[in-house]
This record gives C-alpha cells, sequence and structure tokens, in this order.
C-alpha cells in the first residue's frame, strides 16, 4: 500500500524549507556532495523523505542529526519551519561542544591580515639586525 504524495517530499526541497539553505539550488549541492545523508546512506536530491527518517547533515564545519517531524511543500517562516524537525540530543551536545571549543580557541595567529603593526614591524628588525 503506498503512502499519499503529500507525505513524502525531496531531501532538497525538505532542507529548503526547513530553513538549513537559502535556495533549493543550494541545498541540491550539498545533498549531492554528501554533505546531507537520510537514514545513513548518501542519496541523490530527489530521494524522498517522510517523517521518522533521520537525516545527517554537515554544513561548514557543523554536524547536525535531524529527525523529520513534518513536510512542508512551501518554504514559511523560521518558527514553522522549526516544527519540521527535532535535533537529537548527542548532536546538540556535540554542536555546543564544538562551539565552546571555537569560543575559548581564540583566533589563529595566521588569520591576521594586512600590516604589520608597529609592534611587529620593531620585532622584525630586531630580527634583522642580529
Amino acid at each position: 500500500m503506498s503512502e499519499p504524495a503529500s507525505e513524502r517530499i525531496r531531501v532538497d526541497k525538505w532542507l529548503w524549507a526547513a530553513r538549513f539553505y537559502k535556495t533549493r539550488t543550494l541545498a541540491t549541492e550539498a545533498v549531492e556532495g554528501g554533505h546531507a545523508q537520510v537514514n545513513g546512506l548518501r542519496v541523490k536530491p530527489a530521494k524522498e523523505v517522510r517523517a521518522g527518517d533521520r537525516i545527517n547533515l554537515v554544513i561548514g564545519s557543523v554536524s547536525r542529526t535531524l529527525i523529520v517531524q513534518g513536510i512542508a511543500e512551501r518554504r514559511g517562516s523560521a518558527p514553522v519551519a522549526a516544527t519540521l524537525y527535532t535535533e537529537t540530543e548527542e548532536s546538540v551536545l556535540a554542536r555546543e561542544r564544538e562551539r565552546d571549543m571555537r569560543r575559548f580557541a581564540g583566533a589563529p595567529e595566521a588569520d591576521r591580515h594586512g600590516r604589520p603593526t608597529k609592534r611587529d614591524r620593531r620585532a622584525i628588525e630586531r630580527f634583522r639586525k642580529g
């Protein structure tokens, strides 16, 4: 017995409607690039998801594990989009731990751009002289 079409939706369209990506094109590229998996399997953008499916999603350095709770054909407001999924407890804890690690690590020295400061120039001169 098949399910009604309204209870299934393409994974790229669902990711867009749930506001994980700004455009459907970005969602499609993420799925094609292997950044989204459905039930532990790498899928194509046309793979249909339904309530209860588990989606592993990587955006940048942030990894999330989501359980599909609802289906939306259109992209709605953020509060409505938040009702379409729940994030697993392990995923929330891992994301918070990663956020804290980034916050306490500080900016690496290699991220500095531009001209050297006066202090840097003096250190360079001391190094050159001897």
